[in-house]
């Protein structure tokens, strides 16, 4: 790992963010053994980077990264979303089972500018329905690769856990659904903080009870200030009252410090730890 850090650090010096974030992401799927790959899903090129699985499992585990930048300034629109810290592949390279997982890049991130990157597509339409189509394609390739996945675990920090509702609403193949800091009520979240509402998106909330049967933990910093933990509250309560969603507030924990350090206590937090395929196979 001081190999890739040392990388970052020198790269920064002389290049500008996306371009480093994007050699760092690579670097650090390639030192873990994973493949990574620029494929073509719908309307987008998505960066992708897959691990083996390392036993029979069937079920495919799929981390979907963050928003990344969305605008440089306020009412300024980034050039490219890549994110800095591509928080969600260290919590994939961190994941706890031995089967095979998979890391999902959002359109237009870590990766040569390629088709359909306009900036709506980092911002208020971040989620609009070419968004979801393309993810969906992606994870059929990843299944796949994987070997003929027939079940996939989604799982998906702040944005990303948006995005992992949305296709989990959308499909008969997923296991289980983990969220991390994620804006699952659109509305709540733009409200809450007076924001644009993203006109050009699907709401995860609107369609949430659709996930009222499927086994969901959506994980929340205490001290989120970004994505509190109402909006995990008031997503989970547009299902039916028994529906099998928990929701674990993390105390003293914030948007984006530190949950790849500490990622590999809670991926065995027992909600987690007790969905079907998610960790090590029994002996």
């Amino acid at each position: 790992m001081r190999s890739v850090k040392t990388l970052f650090i020198a790269l920064a010096i002389t290049c500008n963010h996306a371009a480093v974030a994007r050699v760092f992401a690579v670097a650090l799927a390639r030192e873990a053994g994973w493949q990574s790959a620029v494929i073509p899903a719908g309307d987008f090129d998505l960066v992708v980077a897959q691990r083996p699985g390392r036993g029979s499992s069937n079920v495919l585990t799929v981390y979907v990264e963050g928003d990344g930048l969305a605008y440089a300034a306020p009412g300024r629109r980034a050039m490219d979303p890549t994110p800095t810290d591509p928080l969600a592949l260290r919590l994939a390279l961190q994941h706890p089972g031995s089967g095979p997982v998979a890391w999902l890049a959002r359109p237009c991130q870590y990766g040569p500018r390629a088709r359909n990157c306009r900036s709506d597509y980092w911002s208020i339409a971040r989620f609009a329905p070419a968004v979801i189509d393309s993810a969906g394609a992606a994870l059929d390739r990843l299944k796949a690769d994987a070997g003929g996945a027939s079940r996939v675990i989604l799982v998906g920090y702040s944005g990303g856990g948006a995005l992992a509702a949305l296709l989990a609403e959308r499909r008969a193949d997923v296991a289980a659904l983990v969220t991390i800091a994620a804006n699952l009520d659109l509305s709540a979240w733009t409200a809450a903080h007076r924001l644009t509402p993203l006109s050009g998106s699907v709401d995860p909330a609107i369609d949430a009870a659709r996930l009222s049967r499927l086994p969901q933990v959506h994980i929340v910093g205490g001290d989120d200030r970004t994505v509190s933990p109402a909006i995990a509250r008031a997503f989970v309560a547009h299902m039916a009252a028994d529906a099998p969603a928990t929701i674990v507030i993390v105390p003293g924990q914030d948007h984006h410090c530190c949950w790849a350090a500490r990622w590999p206590e809670l991926a065995m937090h027992g909600d987690l730890a007790h969905i079907p395929g998610w960790g090590p196979e029994a002996p």
